[in-house]
């Protein structure tokens, strides 16, 4: 099974490996979406994202990133 919306920390771990010269913290939400989907192990309903889920993405990536 791949990673849901809620798997927030294994989320951010990714976006860390896919987009390591990208500061978090001045990510859009459209671009999150989009990459969050793109990832090779998301497997959730794109359109289930909220944007408190999305909210809690970027804070744990930006925690990932420090």
């Amino acid at each position: 099974m791949g990673l849901r919306w809620t798997d927030t920390l294994d989320i951010a771990i990714e976006l860390y490996e896919a987009h390591p010269d990208v500061d978090p913290q001045w990510v859009r939400f459209t671009d999150l979406h989009a990459w969050v989907c793109a990832l090779e192990n998301f497997s959730d309903d794109p359109t289930k994202s909220t944007e408190g889920l999305l909210e809690g993405i970027q804070m744990a990536w930006i925690d990932e990133a420090r």
